[in-house]
């Protein structure tokens, strides 16, 4: 009897529906960028299929490392999740290895791949004079070593782009990374802080209306019927140069099986449901949904694959 009485409440606990409370979400930037964006318009349709509150916490730092230990520390039981991108939760952990406290392979699993977002080769229009990628191009190289461009941060896949842009074009530019992710990359470029860098549209698009960014070039195959005028890196000679972002939402790998499921189920209805789907499109994203967590783990597995290959091919020096 006294076994029983015991074991009673341990059963009711394993029993209680997940999830009972509400979930942090993690996002390793500040607001503003394309993955705040899609945290926030996914966790509110998720919100509404799981029952509870997914509470956005923005974490920026260390070029996600901050928000992926805070994750992986806290207990494993699917109430601390984050969204990330292909810099967060596949570049930093490449390039940033003996930052973590953690075994990132090991500890950190994707629930699933959510979306992607294209990005732009954009320019300044305050006292920057180039209007087409060729005047760009042009004038970098009559201005060798003084053309600064922008970046999320050292490692960053815009830093990488814009490398393998510079050797294969011959220009010399200089580097000014941004520490504040997209948003601040954003602001160094509308300030004239820096003159050019690759950025994605959900951030770039408003200042772009507003006259104050210059799409130069965009990454995609074909031309974006929003901007019929800007032509693909493809159509300025460079089709292989350019990385799409690609959004997901990763938990610690401790994480039951049964919740990660739940998980999956509630994130994949959310970005199919039309009215997602719309708001996506008005942010230029592009739902690329898993089939399962499994597929989702392949996709990781194939993305780190890759960028090992860009990251021995193209050195970046890391600071101390």
């Amino acid at each position: 009897m006294a076994l029983l009485i015991v074991l009673a409440p341990m059963a009711a606990s394993a029993q209680e529906p997940y999830p009972n409370r509400p979930i942090k979400i993690l996002v390793p930037f500040a607001p503003g960028g394309a993955v705040d964006i899609v945290a926030r318009i996914v966790s509110e349709h998720m919100r509404q299929t799981l029952g509870q509150s997914l509470v956005i916490e923005n974490k920026p730092g260390a070029v996600g490392v901050v928000a992926i230990e805070q994750m992986v520390r806290a207990k494993h039981d699917g109430y601390t999740l984050m969204f990330g991108n292909n810099n967060s939760n596949v570049i930093t952990p490449i390039l940033y290895a003996k930052k973590f406290t953690i075994d990132y392979d090991k500890d950190v699993i994707p629930v699933a791949r959510l979306a992607d977002v294209p990005g732009f080769i954009v320019a300044t229009t305050k006292n920057f004079p180039p209007v087409t990628f060729d005047e760009f191009v042009s004038y970098a190289k009559r201005n060798a070593g003084k053309v600064r461009y922008g970046s999320v941060g050292v490692g960053s896949f815009p830093q990488f782009d814009m490398e393998i842009l510079s050797r294969r074009a011959g220009l010399d530019l200089v580097h000014i990374p941004n520490k504040s992710g997209a948003a601040g990359m954003l602001n160094d470029l509308v300030t004239g802080d820096t003159q050019v860098g690759f950025l994605n549209l959900a951030t770039s698009a408003a200042m772009i209306r507003a006259g104050q960014l210059r799409p130069l070039a965009i990454v995609t195959e074909r031309r974006s019927p929003d901007y019929p005028d800007v032509p693909t890196m493809g159509e300025v000679g460079f089709g292989d140069i350019g990385t799409l972002q690609l959004l997901a939402l990763f938990a610690p790998a401790g994480v039951p099986k049964a919740i990660v499921e739940t998980l999956h189920k509630a994130a994949i209805e959310a970005v199919t449901s039309p009215a997602i789907v719309e708001k996506l499109k008005v942010q230029f994203m592009r739902p690329v949904p898993t089939a399962s967590p499994d597929e989702a783990q392949k996709w990781l597995q194939d993305q780190m694959a890759f960028w090992r290959r860009i990251t021995e091919e193209v050195k970046i020096e890391l600071p101390e």
